[in-house]
């Protein structure tokens, strides 16, 4: 009997009412799956390429997307700057072995970026098949266009070259490229001592060349303040002597005016005085004395009086 009360008591999971709760649980768990499975973002710096049963149909932007839960999956894409090394090894002008290592910034063009992952299958590819190999040929061919002292003294030169051939294989491939570096180069120790060595000697020249021709420059700066002041000084004197002939001519020009004006006054007084017996008086008056004769006779005769004498 207890044995019946006990069954009598136990639910019966088979009821369905239990299914109908199960089964909802069940589609809940599928509506968040799938909710879950339609949303997806995209990262700032990167683009997303969607692609359906494997297959890349699109491109998407930065932000909250949508996609067919199972049918589609999406892979990102980086758009930011990357920075590829190369290690390796090469030769230069003169078939001086060399070690290099070279970097280039790159960057995907974000309008080409779908173009990119569905001709290479996405960055890593790409830069294992396409660019590293472009970066070492283009290195490896401009060291060998330089001696290797060229190299060492001015690097920027076999960077330029570097740079222009790697631009020209590239033209065709949807990145852009940045800059290009050669961070570390290695020569064989005997032969950059005996760089330095002529590096040194070429100072040493450069610098007693700069010495002879400073002194040069400042000989011919004595001369040339030497010459001056013999030109200033002869200046000087050719001035002093145009004022002296300059006063003399003035003063004898003047003396000249003075004479012919004294002898043309001259003249017309004579002329005057031929032609005046009124001017004769006059002239004879301006030339006396102020004195009246003392006596009234000529010399030869006796005083009739003193006109002195009061």
């Amino acid at each position: 009997m207890l044995k019946n009360n006990l069954a009598s008591k136990t639910p019966d999971i088979d009821s369905p009412q239990v299914t109908k709760h199960l089964i909802k649980v069940i589609i809940a768990v599928v509506v968040i799956i799938s909710a879950w499975m339609t949303f997806y973002t995209i990262d700032e710096g990167h683009v997303g390429i969607v692609k359906r049963f494997g297959e890349a149909t699109t491109q998407v932007n930065p932000g909250l997307h949508t996609k067919v839960p199972l049918a589609d999956t999406i892979e990102e894409l980086e758009i930011r700057t990357r920075k590829n090394a190369e290690s390796l090894k090469a030769s230069t002008y003169e078939q001086m072995p060399v070690t290099a290592e070279v970097s280039v910034n790159w960057t995907v063009i974000r309008s080409e970026a779908f173009e990119l992952y569905k001709n290479y299958g996405g960055l890593d590819q790409f830069e294992n098949r396409i660019l590293d190999p472009r970066l070492r040929s283009a290195t490896k061919d401009a060291l060998a266009r330089f001696k290797a002292e060229q190299i060492v003294q001015n690097r920027g030169q076999v960077i330029q070259k570097i740079e222009e051939t790697l631009l020209s294989e590239m033209t065709e491939f949807p990145v852009k490229l940045d800059s290009v570096q050669i961070e570390n180069l290695v020569l064989p120790p005997k032969y950059l001592q005996s760089i330095e060595t002529k590096q040194t000697e070429k100072n040493l020249a450069a610098a007693e060349e700069h010495r002879l021709e400073r002194q040069k420059l400042e000989a011919q700066r004595e001369v040339n303040t030497a010459e001056a002041k013999r030109d200033a000084e002869k200046a000087r004197a050719d001035g002093s002597a145009y004022a002296i002939t300059t006063e003399a001519k003035a003063e004898a020009e003047a003396i000249k005016l003075k004479g012919l004006a004294e002898a043309e006054a001259i003249k017309k007084k004579a002329e005057a005085i031929k032609t005046s017996k009124v001017l004769v008086e006059y002239v004879k008056a301006q030339q006396w004395d102020g004195k009246l004769p003392t006596t009234v006779m000529g010399s030869d005769q006796g005083i009739l009086w003193n006109m002195k004498e009061k």
